[in-house]
């Protein structure tokens, strides 16, 4: 019997260890979708405190432990680079690290010279991957050390897009530091517009492509949506794939979920009253049954459109409605949502930072949860609202159009709605969906009707996680890359 196809997830975070947004989740249930399917997935991650607690000395640097969901990770161990509190890529002062392309390039060497001479299950000297699937940018030099190291390994790549405006860009200077030979900085390489682009090197180099769903794959092959790097996506169109993510199921799920003060499920709708009236204790925000409740689960950006929400909340609040946040970033933001709060005691409350219990609170108290990004790769926040019918109000784009069915007069009609979309990016637009949903609010059995559609949507991974098993076997069954030398030990380390 062959033995299991060997795929290597390198990631810069993973839930529940460390998590600033969908990437940790996407990489913490994945994996446990596609062994299901008969792959032999496994994780490499930074050696960070959280996971180096959760790990065991293997060799060298490598540590080895297993997630809570049973998937084998492996941890790199480098404290001069990793053991640091807080935020995996800023500094006490907010700002990036000012060695994030050595911590980055020394995951990506790592990867691209991957062996584990302890695991011998299949009796073939070790584990090695087939496949190693690099995500965003800190992953992305993968590709371009299986090219320029000691010749191509033979291992495939995969590189995998979440959020294209993150693409770890340092200066030329940098090249030697990671150990990059200076053949490899042109525009067919790792140059990007006088840098060193980390993300550039993963998507010119890697096997395939893929991003987090499929009008995102479209847009970013668009001036518009591309962040600069849309003509050398359009020239691997074909080799591009947009996979909508899904959520864990288990994970978020309105009928189990111990954090929620009552528990429901599409029959027992009613009990989330129970929900919203805890959650506004908590807040201190009024008792009101005519008001709906929005909630926002968010980094307080432009992208995010947390500035939209902002502008339209006296709308918001003149028609009647209440607003929580749980959310941080921009400062200007924050400032704005803190003396909003204070203006509004009652009706609008803030909570700045990330709480994975509060985050569940909100879904299971929340009305509505707002998502109106400018652009949005995939998102998550509008997925755990279908599950706990908290209903969706989204701008059309990314994976939330790929999502959300908007509650037009036809779908309604058809019972298709499971949502709100608006399309322009400006306050009229949503004002106006902000006034569909307070004329739609008071009429219980459509919102109820609303409410169980979007319950029955289906997002999990297992769909998705065909998909990627599709595009492995596919990538398997190619000619093999030119094959050389694997990349010694001794240089598998950029300085550090």
């Amino acid at each position: 019997m062959a033995p299991a196809p060997r795929i290597l997830f390198v990631a810069s975070e993973l839930y529940p260890y460390v998590k600033t947004g969908g990437l940790a989740d996407v990489c913490g249930v994945l994996p446990v979708a596609l062994r299901a399917l008969g792959f032999d997935v496994r994780l490499l991650v930074p050696g960070y405190p959280p996971m180096l607690a959760a790990s065991e000395a293997l060799y060298g640097e490598l540590r080895r432990g297993v997630t809570p969901a049973g998937v084998p990770m492996y941890v790199l161990d480098r404290p001069a680079l990793y053991d640091r509190p807080g935020n995996p890529y800023l500094g006490p002062d907010g700002l990036d690290w000012p060695d994030n392309h050595l911590r980055f390039a020394a995951l990506s060497r790592a990867a691209a010279c991957f062996h584990d001479p302890l695991d011998d299950a299949d009796g073939v000297g070790g584990w090695t991957p087939d496949i190693v699937h690099g995500h965003d940018w800190q992953a992305g030099l993968t590709p371009a050390y299986l090219e320029w190291g000691s010749g191509h390994s033979g291992m495939r790549t995969v590189m995998t897009i979440h959020n294209l405006a993150f693409q770890g860009l340092f200066p030329a200077t940098v090249l030697g530091e990671v150990g990059l030979p200076p053949e490899s900085y042109a525009v067919d390489g790792v140059e990007y517009w006088g840098k060193v682009g980390f993300l550039k090197a993963g998507l010119f180099y890697a096997d395939r492509l893929t991003t987090v769903s499929p009008t995102y794959a479209q847009q970013i092959q668009t001036p518009d949506g591309g962040m600069g790097l849309d003509g050398l996506l359009r020239t691997r169109t074909g080799d591009l794939v947009g996979i909508l993510n899904g959520v864990d199921e288990a994970e978020w799920n309105p009928a189990t979920d111990p954090r929620l003060d009552r528990r429901y499920d599409s029959n027992s709708l009613d009990a989330k009253a129970a929900n919203k009236a805890a959650l506004r204790a908590e807040l201190g925000l009024e008792a009101r049954s005519d008001a709906p409740l929005f909630v926002v689960v968010s980094r307080l950006t432009v992208q995010k459109g947390l500035d939209l929400v902002l502008s339209s909340l006296g709308h918001l609040l003149a028609r009647g409605g209440q607003l929580a946040v749980l959310g941080s970033g921009d400062a200007v933001l924050e400032d704005g949502y803190r003396a909003a709060a204070a203006a509004n005691p009652g009706r609008v409350a803030v909570r700045f930072g990330y709480d994975e219990d509060f985050s569940h609170r909100l879904q299971g108290g929340g009305d509505v949860i707002l998502v109106p990004s400018r652009f949005e790769p995939c998102g998550l926040t509008q997925m755990y609202g279908l599950r706990y019918g908290t209903l969706p109000l989204v701008r059309r784009t990314g994976g939330l159009a790929d999502t959300v069915a908007d509650a037009t007069p036809q779908a309604l009609a058809a019972g298709t709605a499971t949502g709100f979309v608006f399309d322009a990016a400006a306050n009229w637009a949503l004002n106006a969906t902000l006034d569909r949903v307070f004329d739609l609010f008071p009429d219980r059995d459509t919102w109820r009707r609303i409410q169980r559609r979007a319950m029955a949507q289906d997002v999990g991974w297992t769909a998705s996680a065909k998909r990627y098993a599709a595009l492995y076997a596919d990538l398997l069954a190619a000619p093999p890359p030119r094959t050389g030398p694997r990349l010694s030990p001794a240089s598998a380390t950029p300085s550090a």
